[in-house]
Formats: structure tokens, C-alpha cells, sequence
């Protein structure tokens, strides 16, 4: 079966299914790499929670500020040549923090190469949705959105799951977690080129896929002009209120649920293993993580977001009382850790599903692609700013203390989802829609 049919214009249509699962599978992994690696590999080389927090943290600034350069990926060539050249240099990058794991400033060196991964991904996500809606009609888009989000949740199991096995793997057999990690980010360093290379041959060439040339400064104002609408937008100050907020205890709870999980039960740890800690956390928690998302946008379609909405603020909060639980009665039994966990991942993806729908309200309008761009900036920014501070934090109030500030801080997301006002029909499905199928 032909999987290239050559079209007037010299472009090209190629199935879907060639391309769409492994972009999504390339763009979860460089995020999940910065976000979720770093803070295993940093706790595995003993760097304290503080430096991991605050730092690691930082990483998410690409991803707040990414609306500020994307009019570039539009401007200057083609998406599918930012894709291909931005996944070389993830490429370039993770070989890059091979090498410096085992350098006597490792800490420094490899943060400075998660910085340049941090902004080619970012730059990334820009152009690899924007081809998305370039190559494929409407009607492809729909059916292969599924498609999409299931090779993202599939690279975060893979990475966070599959990727920490290996990690406490090579470091049973070899002595060294140095050098399990350094052999860790070359296989990755590899995987990466090799993506590349592939894309390069089987992402499409879609006639509009064009370079949008700028005309003296009318793209400047045109820029300008898209967010101030976005700040005029109705309550568009509890709406923004609502993206920093909602994920407060949330932003500060994931940078030390890892640390929690490895570290020594004398420093109020649960000793879990590296490879015990890929086990529970990366493939059992993600998994419930991936069925608490599908379940909460389910239930979205069926009864729309404005009736939704309360149980899901429920759902991302209580369930932190798990790691309350689990710092008060410590315990070594994997498959409890792991039930712990599950519980409160499919909390956290039932939950979030909310907040995606509310981002998409508010981005509802002309500037609907821009405007969405916008919210994640506001969404990583709720992230980074209380992820900062979490590593002093629990360093000065013990692991137990921690997470019942935890508990103390989801006041604020209740505050913000009571004085938002979203439609109580906005995403149920229709009538029309259920007649369509």
C-alpha cells in the first residue's frame, strides 16, 4: 500500500498513521526528560531537594514564556523543518548530559543542557501542533487526536516507568549510578537521532507549510494585538487566578513525591529502589494517571463542565492525603506504595481534566490557537513559581509536615474554581454530535 501520494504543488499526503504516533511519542519525551528524569537522576546522585526543586523548577520557564517566540516558527521556514532540526538537537542535547554526568560539576553542566533540551522542546511543541492542523483535514485531526494523547501518555509510562527500571537495572550491574544514568541519556541521545532522521523521510509536505513572510512591522501589531484581546477577554482575571492556582498543591507536591519515594527511611523516606520506584510511580501511577483522564473527559462530554467541575476540584485535592498516610506509617509493601499512588494519580488525571476544558473556554474566540498557547504559558507558570520554593520547604518542615501543607494548600484551588463561572453545558456532547457517530 503506497503510504506517499504526490499532490500538484510538488507536496505530499502521507497516512497518518506514519507520522502522528511517533511526533507525539518524540514530544512527550524531551518534557518528560526535563520534568521527571532530572529530579530521579539529581535524587539518585544525592543533590538535596532544595537545589532539585528550585532548579529543576526553573526548567519549566521555556514553557511559560513560548508564546513570546512562536510568531518565529511561523515566520522563519517550515514547521516541518523546525521539527526535524529541533529534534537533532534534543538529539545533540541528551548526548550532551551523557557526558556530563560523570564531570565533577555534573550538577551545573548537565542543568545547563537541560536548558537547551527545555527550550528546543518548547520550541517543538509549537511547531509539531501547528503541522498537526497543517497536514491532516479536520475530520483526520478529530479521529487522530486520540491517537496523539495515547503516544503521549505511552512515552511518559515508557520514560518515567520503563527508562527508571533501566536506570536502577544498570546500576545493579554495573556499581555505579553515574554510569547508569550516562548510559541512560545515550540510548536516549541515539533514539532521538534516529527519530529525526526518520521524520526527515516521513512527515508530509503539506503545499501550506510555507514560510509566512513578515511585512515591515504589521506582524509585530498583529502579535501585540492578539494579546491584548486575550486580556480583554470577560473575567479574564479569576480565569487566569484559576490556571496559577488550581495545581498549587499539586505544583509542589510532584517535585518531592519522588524524593519521598527514594529517599532513607531515617530522612522520613520510603527506601523504594530506582527500579521499585519505575515500577510504582512511573508505569502503576501513570497508568491510573491516563485512565483518571479519559474517565474525567468522559464524564465532561456526558454532563458538560460546569456540573463536572466541583467533584473534579474534589478529585485532584483529597486524594493527596495518601502521602500523608504513607509519611505517617512508613511501609516497604510495593504493591500498598503502588495502590497509594495509583489512587492518587487517577485523582490527579480526573481533576485535570477540568482544568483542560476551563483553558479552552477561555481560549474559545478568533485567536482560539494563540490564545490556547497562552493559557499553557499561565499553566507552567502555576507550575514552576510554587515548585520553586517546595524543596526548602519540606526540607524545613520534615516529609510528614510537608504534605500536610499540601493538604492546607488546596484551599486556594477551591477558592478560584468557586469564583470561576464556566456554562454548565460547555463541552457535553450534543444530541446532533451522539446522531453524527
Amino acid at each position: 500500500m503506497t503510504t506517499s501520494i504526490p499532490e500538484a504543488g510538488g507536496s505530499t499526503v502521507r497516512n497518518p498513521w506514519a507520522w502522528s504516533p511517533s511526533l507525539y511519542f518524540g514530544q512527550a519525551l524531551p518534557y518528560l526528560v526535563v520534568m521527571t528524569l532530572s529530579v530521579v537522576m539529581y535524587k539518585n546522585l544525592e543533590v538535596s531537594n532544595t537545589e532539585i526543586a528550585l532548579y529543576t523548577s526553573w526548567l519549566y520557564l521555556p514553557w511559560v514564556i513560548k508564546p513570546l517566540w512562536s510568531p518565529l516558527i511561523e515566520i522563519f521556514g517550515t514547521k516541518r523543518h523546525w521539527i526535524t532540526a529541533l529534534q537533532f538537537l534534543v538529539g545533540a542535547s541528551l548526548a550532551l548530559v551523557a557526558l556530563s554526568v560523570p564531570a565533577p560539576k555534573f550538577f551545573q553542566l548537565t542543568l545547563a543542557m537541560f536548558w537547551l533540551m527545555a527550550f528546543a522542546s518548547a520550541s517543538h511543541d509549537i511547531a509539531a501542533d501547528g503541522f498537526y492542523m497543517l497536514a491532516l483535514k479536520t475530520h483526520q485531526q478529530a479521529a487522530f487526536v486520540g491517537v496523539r494523547s495515547t503516544f503521549y501518555r505511552l512515552a511518559n509510562i515508557g520514560g518515567q516507568g520503563g527508562l527508571v527500571y533501566l536506570a536502577g537495572e544498570l546500576q545493579e550491574r554495573t556499581g555505579s549510578m553515574t554510569t547508569a544514568w550516562s548510559i541512560v541519556f545515550f540510548i536516549l541521545a541515539g533514539f532521538f537521532v534516529a527519530m529525526a532522521a526518520y521524520h526527515q523521510w516521513a512527515l508530509p509536505r503539506p503545499a501550506s507549510d510555507t514560510p509566512r513572510s513578515p511585512t515591515g512591522q504589521h506582524w509585530l501589531a498583529e502579535f501585540l494585538a492578539v494579546f491584548a484581546a486575550f486580556f480583554r477577554k470577560p473575567g479574564i482575571a479569576v480565569f487566569l487566578a484559576f490556571l496559577l492556582l488550581y495545581r498549587f498543591p499539586e505544583a509542589q507536591l510532584l517535585k518531592l513525591a519522588t524524593p519521598f519515594l527514594l529517599d532513607k527511611l531515617e530522612a522520613g523516606g520510603l527506601a523504594l529502589t530506582t527500579k521499585q520506584l519505575g515500577i510504582a510511580y512511573g508505569t502503576v501511577g501513570l497508568t491510573a494517571l491516563t485512565l483518571g483522564g479519559l474517565l474525567g473527559g468522559w464524564i465532561i462530554s456526558r454532563v458538560g463542565l460546569g456540573r463536572a467541575l466541583w467533584p473534579m476540584v474534589l478529585a485532584i485535592n483529597v486524594p493527596n492525603i495518601v502521602y500523608v498516610l504513607m509519611a505517617a506509617w512508613p511501609t516497604g509493601n510495593l504493591w500498598l506504595i503502588s495502590a497509594a499512588i495509583a489512587f492518587e494519580q487517577f485523582g490527579y488525571g480526573l481533576g485535570f481534566a477540568a482544568y483542560l476544558l476551563v483553558m479552552i473556554y477561555v481560549a474559545e474566540g478568533e485567536h482560539k490557537t494563540a490564545h490556547y498557547a497562552i493559557c499553557t504559558g499561565f499553566m507552567a507558570l502555576g507550575m514552576m513559581l510554587p515548585g520553586m520554593w517546595s524543596g526548602w520547604l519540606q526540607q524545613q518542615l520534615g516529609y510528614l509536615n510537608f504534605f500536610i501543607w499540601v493538604l492546607i494548600a488546596t484551599l486556594p484551588s477551591f477558592a478560584v474554581a468557586a469564583l470561576i463561572k464556566v456554562p454548565a453545558e460547555f463541552g457535553k456532547k450534543t444530541d446532533e454530535e451522539d446522531a453524527a457517530r
